[in-house]
């Protein structure tokens, strides 16, 4: 008998990036990357443990921006040609570290690697690795939550709640086109949460949600348990806090297990490191030097100085860091367990992208944890939070706190000097699409089709992202871009539905263009 349980939380997602008018672009490699480093590595891991018989169960969100992604032909094919690339590109690499034996047995690992990811995208999966995850959910190992339609931040939504309704009912309709039935989880993007929201996941079916610590902890009343059991909202809608110990020991690059010396160096890439004629025709066509995902050095120390990376070594910590997590885990259970009237359990949300794609053994770390809670200790068991919400008859109430993760816990990352002017833009194109999806009761065809289209501009610009990539300096002129081309976008649509004078081409393009939704209706702004 199990005396707690722990609840690991992935959160997969990226924003909608996809751009048809060009040969190439640069920001769609955040996708190939996500899929090369994170999706199928993490789900050869599931299917590595199911073939062995070791019980695990965890949790994954993936947001319907990223399943929009993963269903586009376009960007599919796109994906085969950069991974063709990479295949390419490590069939010279193995020709050229001939003459160093160490760099030699690299290469052949990152060729013997894409050549498989292929592989198992391709052929085992038949180019949608969504089937992968729903097989794994009807095995009962994965419970895949969903995440607002495109990641708008909620709480800053909240001064027009048919924009926060429309998020979340956007993202069921996407979840229950793959899975066939409505999500009973949610992730709200960046754990954003505000008073009342819970109200608006339950008219939807969703029996839970995260929060960040904080949101547990300075709820009302005071929470009996600490973070280690959910509490039930007014709405009946159950909330789940975030451990903080469990978390940080993998989420922080300082403190935490990826920043350990023998783990391998993200940001030594080869697409920056050598000579930029040899490197050309594996970048981006734009000419501009890229990660390329093949990285021959280990962390190493502080300074500047890179050894060269060791397999065996960096597998060797990953399986160590794993006991130790494991270990304290079950110190963690042991004491709680002795304050509780209960099983404790203690949620891990992390994003999905850190495993594999920032800390390159993350994927191997999580199946040494699974097989070592498995077969060396029976004390802490993984469990989903839909599962632990069938233990007990009752929970305690709560009011969470207003809150999110992120920098000081109160929408600091997402409301910044640097990024506030985005705001005063999306409030009014709420208000105004709550107008038009009022006063439009019975559209005529092409009326219709304008205003689902202005219903996805308006998602398309409450994406979180922006204002986050905006804050931390990186690809600021991408993410400014996209937002005012979609504010530019909903204020045309908007003006042709008045002035009656609609340009067609203007609105193929844009259903073209972004083509996320097809099913939307705009009525969801009534």
């Amino acid at each position: 008998m199990a005396q707690g349980y722990l609840a690991l939380v992935l959160h997969a997602h990226l924003p909608f990036i996809r751009h048809p008018e060009h040969d190439s672009f640069l920001e769609e490699n955040w996708f190939f990357e996500a899929i090369t480093d994170t999706y199928v590595p993490l789900i050869n891991v599931f299917d590595s443990l199911i073939d062995d018989n070791v019980d695990f169960h965890i949790t994954v969100s993936l947001s319907p921006t990223l399943i929009s992604m993963l269903r586009d032909d376009l960007l599919i094919s796109r994906y085969h040609r950069h991974l063709d690339k990479l295949i390419q590109l490590t069939e010279l690499e193995i020709q050229r570290t001939g003459y160093d034996e160490r760099l030699n047995k690299l290469a052949h690992m990152y060729n013997k690697r894409f050549t498989e990811t292929k592989r198992v995208f391709a052929d085992k999966y038949n180019n949608n690795i969504l089937t992968a995850f729903k097989k794994f959910q009807d095995m009962g190992k994965v419970e895949v939550i969903t995440c607002c339609a495109t990641h708008g931040y909620l709480p800053l939504m909240d001064l027009y709640r048919p924009a926060v309704r429309a998020q979340v009912e956007v993202a069921v309709n996407t979840y229950k086109e793959v899975f066939g039935k409505g999500p009973i989880g949610i992730w709200l993007p960046e754990c954003g949460y505000h008073p009342g929201h819970d109200a608006i996941l339950a008219e939807f079916g969703i029996k839970y949600f995260f929060v960040e610590t904080h949101g547990i902890l300075f709820g009302e009343p005071r929470p009996r348990y600490g973070v280690y059991s959910p509490y039930l909202t007014s709405s009946g809608t159950a909330v789940f806090g975030r451990d903080l110990e469990s978390s940080k020991s993998v989420w922080s690059s300082k403190e935490g297990y990826p920043g350990d010396h023998r783990y391998r160096e993200y940001y030594r890439d080869i697409g920056f490191d050598l000579d930029y004629d040899y490197i050309k025709p594996f970048v981006n066509n734009c000419g501009t030097r890229i990660n390329t995902g093949i990285k021959y050095n280990r962390i190493t120390g502080e300074n500047d100085h890179k050894d060269i990376y060791n397999r065996v070594s960096a597998l060797e910590a990953a399986a160590s860091h794993a006991g130790n997590f494991m270990y304290n885990r079950e110190k963690q259970v042991e004491h709680l367990r002795g304050v509780m009237d209960r099983e404790p359990i203690i949620v891990s949300p992390y994003d999905a992208e850190l495993f594999g794609h920032w800390w390159f053994e993350g994927p191997e770390w999580i199946e040494f944890l699974f097989r070592k809670m498995h077969f060396d200790q029976d004390k802490v068991k993984t469990i989903t939070p839909g599962e632990y919400l069938k233990k007990y008859d009752k929970y305690p109430i709560i009011q969470p706190g207003m809150s999110s993760w992120g920098y000081k816990g109160y929408s600091e990352v997402w409301l910044d000097g640097c990024n506030d002017w985005i705001y005063k833009h999306l409030h009014k194109m709420a208000e105004m699409m709550t107008h038009v999806a009022r006063k439009y009761e019975k559209p005529s065809d092409m009326e219709r089709r304008v205003l689902n289209q202005m219903a996805r501009e308006l998602l398309l610009a409450q994406a979180s992202d922006w204002a986050f990539i905006i804050k931390t300096g990186t690809f600021v002129s991408y993410a400014v871009n996209r937002t005012s081309e979609h504010i530019s976008h909903f204020m045309s649509f908007n003006d042709q539905l008045y002035n009656g004078n609609i340009d067609v081409k203007m609105l193929e393009s844009a259903e073209s263009h972004y083509n996320l939704f097809k099913d939307i209706d705009y009525r969801i702004y009534v």
